[in-house]
């Protein structure tokens, strides 16, 4: 008797084989993207990426050149789960020097990159239904995080009439029963949107009415800030909410060390416990190496931060202009990160000279692709019609993309 076709017979097996959870989420759309952006440069396509979001310094020399030290000392050996004493005195250092935050060893965790500590936290304390509030545009990863992890994502849209960030009377109509966290990004990623210190105390006069609800910061592009803005953090600006926050940070954006994977949280002894409980069961400690690199990073000169700022700035002054003179595209000016946050909505319903209507803003990020140019559409971060444009990469690259956006955007009829 036959048994089938084999074929057949294993497209069946493989298609049982995995987890249902990974239904819940996608492929970052900003390593989809990139990846995209380096496979049609291997077809020998001009492609101006800007979907990366990478510094294009280099990591600063002393950081290296501690980094040879501490091989040379064998520090090459695994480590305590949650960092080594060392780099918790430098996080201790960090957070006391820049936030006037003061956390315990038992409150500092590293992981492999800060993103690792917002997937531990969220996986340490969701359970079914637990909601976060998340307010979009948001980072492509954290809806995704919550619901692998069984939790109910609660997208608020902030639009430009808010400057892109959440209110309190939007908060407080959001949170219910079920509400266990609030996620805030300051800068944003994608809109650089800065909260101001009246703004994170209006938000925490409501979270401190709800102590069922924690508050996750993530402060990974502290120190990329313009036009003088002040950078606070919501446990600074409200200490009695230490204990039920998570300020999550890293070495990857404003020390041009993406590569070396290292981020630092600090919270409530608790949930720090239970953080690296799970880190573990997964990854176990970050990377020797990466523990001394940024040791160094955190404890060493600081000066060239606002250095770097100060070229991100410009590099925003440039691509705000030249979008902004494109028919079609408005620019809000970001106060924060590198990127800007284009508005398409002026170009939804033309059509392209190859006959093509522009249904979507996705359709125009592929004719934009087109024309050479890579960017990622404003529904990967929940708030359309907009397109995320990366402003790390050199000025001259930037001001190629504006040209070629703004000949594609001319040619729309």
């Amino acid at each position: 008797m036959g048994q089938g076709n084999p074929g057949t017979r294993y497209q069946v097996r493989i298609m049982g084989f995995f987890a249902t959870r990974l239904d819940r989420i996608k492929h970052s759309p900003s390593n989809s993207a990139t990846q995209r952006v380096r496979e049609l440069r291997a077809q020998g396509r001009n492609i101006v990426g800007l979907t990366m979001g990478e510094p294009d310094f280099e990591t600063p020399a002393h950081v290296k050149q501690a980094v040879i030290t501490a091989m040379a000392r064998n520090e090459t050996h695994y480590t305590a789960v949650d960092g080594i004493s060392e780099l918790k005195d430098a996080v201790q250092l960090k957070f006391r020097r820049d936030n006037q935050l003061e956390y315990a060893h038992d409150q500092i965790i590293a992981g492999s990159g800060s993103k690792q500590l917002v997937f531990n936290a969220m996986m340490s304390t969701l359970s079914s239904g637990d909601e976060v509030i998340i307010p979009a545009p948001y980072w492509v990863s954290y809806l995704d995080m919550v619901l692998v992890a069984d939790g109910t994502p609660v997208a608020i849209a902030c639009g430009p009439e808010d400057g892109f960030k959440l209110t309190p009377e939007r908060l407080e109509a959001a949170i219910t029963p079920r509400t266990k966290w609030l996620i805030l990004n300051s800068p944003c990623n994608p809109t650089g949107a800065v909260y101001t210190r009246a703004e994170l105390k209006a938000l925490a006069e409501v979270l401190l009415r709800h102590p069922q609800v924690w508050v996750l910061s993530d402060d990974i592009y502290e120190h990329l800030l313009f036009d003088g803005a002040e950078f606070a953090t919501i446990a600074e600006v409200e200490p009695a909410l230490l204990k039920c926050s998570l300020t999550v940070n890293g070495v990857s954006k404003a020390y041009a060390m993406t590569g070396w994977r290292l981020g630092y949280a600090g919270g409530p002894k608790a949930l720090v416990r239970n953080m690296a409980k799970l880190q573990s069961q997964s990854t176990s400690n970050p990377s020797s190496i990466s523990q001394w690199a940024a040791v160094e990073a955190l404890t060493g000169p600081q000066e060239f931060l606002r250095e770097r700022a100060a070229s991100f700035q410009q590099r925003r002054d440039l691509v705000l202009a030249m979008l902004n003179e494109a028919p079609g595209i408005e620019c809000a000016k970001p106060q924060g990160a590198f990127y800007v946050y284009p508005n398409c909505a002026g170009v939804l319903g033309k059509k392209t000279p190859q006959g093509r209507t522009l249904a979507t803003e996705q359709d125009f990020t592929l004719y934009l692709l087109d024309e050479g140019v890579a960017v990622i559409q404003g529904e990967a971060y929940g708030l359309m019609p907009y397109f995320r444009v990366s402003i790390a990469a050199p000025a001259e690259e930037l001001a190629e993309a504006c040209r070629r956006i703004q000949r594609a955007t001319s040619a729309l009829v």
